[in-house]
């Protein structure tokens, strides 16, 4: 099956994933192309995505140089961020969708500040305190708010990554529980502080139930370009 023909398929499955919620606001779909070829950021743009995912800085300093001057999708950064690494980030990427530390936020920050922008980025809540997974604690919103304070940061949204686990209702909680921070924390912005917009939450695996509790950003890689192949 090709890209057009999958992306039909998904789009109705998102729809009515939409329609079971009774939410109607648009999910924008990221194409996840950490291990793909040069060629699926091509059919990428061709098939009419508008943005890209990429989980590591190293692979994405290899691969973006090789694409064509007039490719424009935006890109986005949504693996882990080691600090030593956000120079290179910034220069890459158009937002960072997976700040999770306080510190991480302040780095960004600063560089942003010597580039003279303002760096868009989503925070990454570990929902399901899984040991294994990176992002801010759901409960530690202190941090969470001092992200929103920093100047060359415009935080658009949060993140999850969903619990490693086929039980639906465990999922659907994690999911849940990110909806309910994003709404928490927009109640506690200072005046004149724009409203966070985006929940991106939901992979291959499960995005329909994330889209069922409100995500506004699914990221998908193999249900878009089958198996990784680099």
């Amino acid at each position: 099956m090709i890209l057009v023909e999958k992306l039909a398929s998904i789009q109705e499955r998102i729809e009515k994933a939409q329609h079971r919620s009774g939410l109607n606001s648009e999910v924008i779909l990221v194409a996840v192309t950490k291990n793909q070829p040069i060629t699926a950021f091509l059919e990428a743009q061709q098939a009419g995505l508008g943005q890209i995912g990429e989980n590591r800085v190293q692979e994405a300093a290899w691969k973006f140089p090789l694409l064509e001057k007039d490719f424009n999708l935006t890109r986005r950064m949504i693996g882990h961020l080691q600090s030593n690494k956000v120079n290179k980030a910034l220069d890459l990427f158009h937002t960072i969708d997976s700040v999770d530390s306080l510190s991480l936020a302040q780095k960004i920050n600063k560089r942003a500040n010597l580039l003279g922008l303002i760096m868009p980025v989503l925070l990454e809540i570990n929902t399901s305190g899984e040991i294994q997974k990176n992002g801010f604690s759901i409960n530690d919103i202190e941090a969470q708010l001092a992200c929103r304070n920093l100047e060359n940061l415009r935080v658009d949204g949060l993140m999850t990554v969903g619990p490693l686990s086929n039980d639906e209702n465990t999922i659907r909680t994690a999911f849940k529980n990110l909806r309910e921070l994003f709404n928490n924390l927009n109640t506690q912005l200072s005046s004149g502080q724009p409203q966070m917009q985006e929940l991106s939450m939901g992979m291959s695996s499960d995005f329909e139930i994330a889209i069922e509790e409100g995500s506004t950003m699914i990221r998908l890689g193999t249900e878009l370009f089958g198996p990784r192949k680099i």
